[in-house]
């Protein structure tokens, strides 16, 4: 069962987190199927106070596994996370050691945002996936109408994950 946090951020907004079990080969799979089928859909990096990475596929990334960390290659530019057994005497430090799908709401640029979000063994935020928006379109241009069917991905990866 997901455990629920919800925490009041710098700026106001509320984020509302469901952690999920981060044992075994559960994050690998996420983030292959993530990467692997809706690459052109999610905007990843890190987001933290003061920089916000928002790098959106042009092009399916190639997808690789060694020594636990999960590689995800764009060509010009890759990253590793260490989602897997590891060796050394850091594993524990650098292994996803927590993750988590959350809702934000009462943002200045969204009124909500859908993601999915991972820490390391040490608590430093690893990666942030944002999910399409029911308030911007592909482009990233706000529409006249929330469009909610935008959330379904979140909501299958929700579904499917949490348990």
């Amino acid at each position: 069962m997901a455990s629920t946090t919800t925490e009041k951020e710098l700026d106001g907004t509320t984020t509302e987190y469901e952690d999920i079990a981060v044992d075994g080969d559960r994050i690998e799979r996420l983030l292959i199927e993530l990467f692997g089928e809706h690459w052109s859909r999610i905007t990843v990096g890190p987001l933290i106070q003061g920089a916000a990475w928002e790098i959106r596929f042009t092009a399916a990334p190639k997808l690789s596994m060694l020594d636990g960390y999960l590689t995800a290659d764009a060509g010009a530019w890759h990253f590793h996370l260490c989602v897997g057994d590891t060796s050394g005497p850091a594993a524990r430090a650098r292994r996803v050691a927590r993750a988590a799908f959350f809702r934000t709401v009462g943002g200045t640029c969204s009124p909500a945002t859908y993601g999915l979000r991972l820490w390391n063994g040490l608590g430093e935020q690893m990666l942030t996936v944002l999910f399409p928006n029911p308030y911007y379109d592909d482009d990233s241009n706000r529409l006249s109408e929330p469009d909610w069917t935008r959330t379904a991905v979140w909501e299958d990866f929700g579904r499917r994950y949490r348990s």
